[in-house]
């Protein structure tokens, strides 16, 4: 798998400077769509299209349901949903209540494939036409084009 990120400048205002600094931005190339999934799902598993749609939905409907109750739910080797909540800060304890909640959130641990599959991924900074060029990563191979495979293609989740 490979990863492709452009260079952004952005201004940071924890301070009083507002210093500029640049940073790798992820680009996200497309994205598929509910159907494709389930379509992709079905020829994996081997199991109709329709089916895999109910169960994704159902899926769903526990997780909400779960969730809806403060549980932590864990889905084998895929990874963890939790709910969460992010909060402002008091300088009392009586001071903090449900009116500090700013946010509130879900919150996925991915399982030990998604871990080692990061592990592994190569990170490629795209240039202004579309092409890129290598510029490391967190592990894992770096083929000098991330369309000749080696770490730049995705597993075959068939093996």
């Amino acid at each position: 798998m490979a990863l492709k990120y452009v260079v952004k400048k952005r201004v940071f205002g924890f301070d009083k400077t507002k210093t500029e600094k640049y940073v790798a931005q992820n680009v996200i190339t497309n994205t598929v769509n509910f159907r494709d999934l389930c379509k992709e799902v079905s020829m994996f598993g081997m199991i109709p299209e329709g089916a895999v749609k109910h169960v994704i939905d159902a899926l769903i409907d526990a997780l909400n349901t779960n969730l809806n109750k403060g549980l932590s739910v864990q889905l084998g080797d895929f990874g963890c949903f939790r709910p969460g909540m992010s909060c402002k800060s008091q300088k009392e304890e009586k001071d903090v209540d449900a009116d500090t909640v700013r946010r509130v959130k879900i919150v996925f641990t991915p399982g030990y494939k998604f871990k080692d599959m990061l592990d592994n991924v190569s990170i490629y900074k795209t240039e202004g036409n579309g092409g890129s060029t290598s510029s490391g990563n967190g592990g894992g191979n770096k083929p000098e084009n991330p369309d000749e495979g080696g770490s730049g293609e995705a597993p075959d989740p068939a093996a």
